[in-house]
């Protein structure tokens, strides 16, 4: 019962077969490998009994038991600490399942117990208020973001050293919201600092500090500045083909990143082989309906549409929208660019009631979901006009 096997050999039957051979040793007690696996582990879940059953099921993405498992537990609590923590992880779980107000709401609910007995500069009110402005970040409502990340980062500049890890990810949590958000010289600001944080704090070739470049270059490419951008997506470029297999979802990113500055600067065929890069990664790493196989979609079809090939570039946005429909909800800015896109294809293919209908929905989620002052609300205004003027 309970039996651990390391794994020798894997032979395939025949070259007809679908079978394989393995050949498995069973471990002994004091295999000395086995239990420091099996002591990391223990330690990273934590607690004991039900709860270090729960945060496993977490773990392993066993979303619903889990909070089937935690549900249960909340009716059995009988103190305010237990009440929160496992307010938290039902948070966890309906964050992990995309369902980000029911998160945010639990994490509310585990932030109100804690204010009781917490001092309001405490590290655990901190990262409670980041989880929370994690979840309003992903439904689109960046304002909200920014008032529970703001808190989360006065908390941590206070409880931490200046070159702390966590505290690089507040600066970078908050940095991504204001580039959401249009305001990029923010942005710019607050990535630098979780730069020089990570510069410091890991070595040179590590995943995060590509991730930290990245962020950077993104900025500079939403401010136009794209030899910049180009210089910073290099740099993350260079870390993560030396970390990750040639097959990871993260090196297809930066094929998109790079493919997509390449577009802005009107060098169409060297942003069609970056983006082709990434999309062959992502069709065999993510399923069907994943939404970074939408974006992927969008990136082509908006070379082809710079390329003057609207119905390639038609063809792609459809892609692209069928997924997003499902995916997200429906006033999220994601949706309304999609909309947008399709509906300037339709434009350049002559076809304006049809665009006049989808760039008419992107402004209606612009308007919801982004400051009044947003460029892409400005952008999709002009468009608009434009094709008014030519029906």
């Amino acid at each position: 019962m309970h039996s651990v096997f390391r794994i020798g050999d894997i032979r395939k039957l025949d070259k007809k077969s679908l079978l394989y051979e393995v050949d498995l040793k069973l471990t002994s007690d004091d295999d000395q490998q086995l239990r420091q696996l099996t002591d990391s582990i223990r330690e990273e879940v934590g607690r004991t009994g039900w709860y270090r059953m729960g945060h496993l099921l977490l773990k392993i993405g066993q979303f619903d038991k889990a909070e089937g498992l935690y549900m249960a537990l909340l009716e059995q609590a009988s103190n305010d600490s237990d009440k929160a923590s496992i307010y938290h992880h039902l948070a966890w779980a309906k964050n992990d399942q995309g369902q980000y107000t029911e998160a945010a709401s639990f994490y509310e609910m585990s932030l109100k117990i804690k204010r009781k007995t917490l001092p309001e500069d405490h590290s655990s009110l901190g990262n409670t208020y980041n989880n929370i402005g994690g979840a309003y970040k992903n439904m689109g409502d960046y304002s909200k973001a920014v008032e529970f990340y703001k808190k989360a980062i006065t908390i941590k500049e206070k409880a931490l050293s200046p070159n702390d890890p966590d505290l690089a990810l507040s600066y970078n949590n908050i940095g991504l919201v204001y580039k959401n958000m249009g305001d990029y010289s923010k942005a710019l600001e607050f990535y630098e600092k979780d730069l020089e944080i990570t510069k410091t704090a890991l070595p040179p070739n590590h995943p995060s500090l590509a991730t930290s470049y990245n962020n950077i270059g993104g900025v500079y490419n939403n401010m136009g500045d794209y030899s910049k951008a180009l210089e910073f997506y290099k740099k993350a470029h260079n870390i993560k083909e030396k970390a990750l297999p040639s097959n990871h979802p993260h090196l297809a990113s930066s094929y998109n990143n790079i493919g997509l500055v390449y577009k802005n600067m009107g060098a169409y065929s060297k942003a069609l082989e970056f983006y082709e890069k990434a999309h062959k990664i992502l069709e065999k790493a993510l399923p069907l309906n994943h939404p970074h196989l939408a974006s992927s979609y969008n990136n082509i079809g908006a070379v082809y549409y710079h390329m003057g090939d609207y119905s390639k570039a038609l063809e792609f946005y459809e892609k692209a929208h069928q997924i997003l429909k499902k995916a997200l909800p429906p006033n999220h800015p994601s949706l309304a660019t999609s909309y947008n896109n399709i509906g300037m294809a339709y434009s350049g293919k002559g076809d304006y009631s049809k665009a006049l209908s989808f760039l008419e929905k992107a402004l209606s989620i612009f308007q919801k979901s982004l400051p009044p002052n947003h460029p892409n609300i400005k952008t999709v205004k002009n468009s608009i006009d434009n094709v008014k003027k030519k029906m």
